[in-house]
């Protein structure tokens, strides 16, 4: 596997690193292959409970690799739509896989970066984050679920003048915004990372795979439509191992175990 991009585990949570730190982890063809074999491993894997997305160096993702993109490569980028779509099946691993997941964001993201911070369920951003959607600057549009993204967290009209003018937001602004959870000092990022992910690995991850179908489902269906299909997760729920052993633990005045079952 390509050393572009590493992955290891630690306990139930999962670590995938963008490992291109000279090029600010550009995504290169050969990166993007990678995170995407990763990203199926983990999403696969029932021994990972939560996954952690970060970036090696000074830098989450400064965006496509333009040395690389045109270049007739097999794996260039943007060689064809169903080529970029297949790159872009990480964004959907992200933000669908059945456990949570975390970015943490230190320096650049941006372009599909920014895009691959936001298919996150969770984003923790160090104080030298920046974020920028970019691709007008090179005039391109956009890809890999940005402005699906984005227009949910912040609103129609700011994703937009976020999307048609490029301005650059730091740390603090994505916070008011709403595009990250929290910030941290740089050099505490991969610290408290690793302690949200744990603690997330360490919950109903079984809870947390429904409460992400019912978030999908409701993006696109009528409040009526989602009411239903929220009372189906919350009765299968409650049939599950992880409830009853919970149930039980208030009733006894203990903390629960949960096993995702």
């Amino acid at each position: 596997m390509s050393e572009t991009v590493l992955f290891e585990t630690e306990g139930a949570v999962g670590i995938i690193t963008l490992n291109r730190p000279d090029a600010l982890n550009a995504m290169s063809g050969e990166l993007l292959d990678a995170l995407v074999a990763r990203g199926e491993e983990a999403a696969a894997n029932e021994n990972i409970r939560c996954l952690l997305v970060t970036g090696a160096g000074r830098a989450f993702c400064s965006g496509g690799d333009l040395k690389g993109i045109g270049s007739g490569d097999a794996l260039d980028p943007l060689a064809s739509s169903s080529q970029l779509r297949r790159f872009e099946e990480i964004s959907k691993l992200l933000a669908e896989m059945p456990k949570p997941t975390v970015a943490a964001v230190r320096g650049a993201a941006a372009g599909a970066g920014f895009s691959l911070a936001l298919a996150a369920d969770i984003r923790l951003a160090g104080t030298s984050a920046r974020f920028v959607t970019a691709f007008g600057r090179v005039g391109l549009t956009g890809d890999f679920g940005g402005s699906w993204q984005l227009e949910r967290i912040v609103g129609v009209a700011k994703a937009k003048e976020l999307y048609l003018l490029g301005s650059q937001i730091d740390a603090a602004t994505a916070l008011r915004l709403g595009i990250v959870n929290r910030i941290v000092p740089d050099n505490a990022l991969l610290d408290e990372a690793m302690a949200l992910a744990q603690k997330l690995a360490a919950g109903p991850t079984n809870a947390y795979a429904r409460m992400k179908r019912n978030f999908a489902y409701g993006a696109t269906h009528s409040f009526s439509e989602t009411l239903t299909f929220e009372a189906g997760n919350m009765i299968a729920a409650s049939q599950t191992e992880d409830f009853r052993n919970a149930a039980a633990a208030f009733l006894e005045r203990r903390q629960p175990e949960f096993k995702g079952r």
